[in-house]
């Protein structure tokens, strides 16, 4: 399992048309709302990198608002639970 963490920028006054898309996404499990730089902190789980990816590419940065994203992705062998 490939898992990666992306922050989104929005639109401002767009964050929960934003939020509302991103949680219809089969990939997307977490979505929360943050203060400061990001508008949105999201997490992306697929069965491979290319799953995730394709989430994000495809998906994430193609819905209405999104202004950019940043993608952190994970070190599988320095995971937490």
């Amino acid at each position: 399992m490939e898992i990666a963490f992306v922050l989104v920028k929005c639109q401002m006054a767009h964050e929960m048309d934003v939020m509302r898309e991103l949680l219809k996404i089969d990939g997307v499990k977490e979505a929360h709302g943050t203060y400061g730089m990001y508008d949105i902190f999201v997490k992306v789980v697929g069965a491979t990198h290319r799953d995730v990816s394709d989430t994000i590419t495809k998906k994430i940065r193609k819905i209405p608002n999104v202004v950019s994203t940043t993608t952190l992705s994970t070190i599988p062998e320095q995971g937490g639970k």
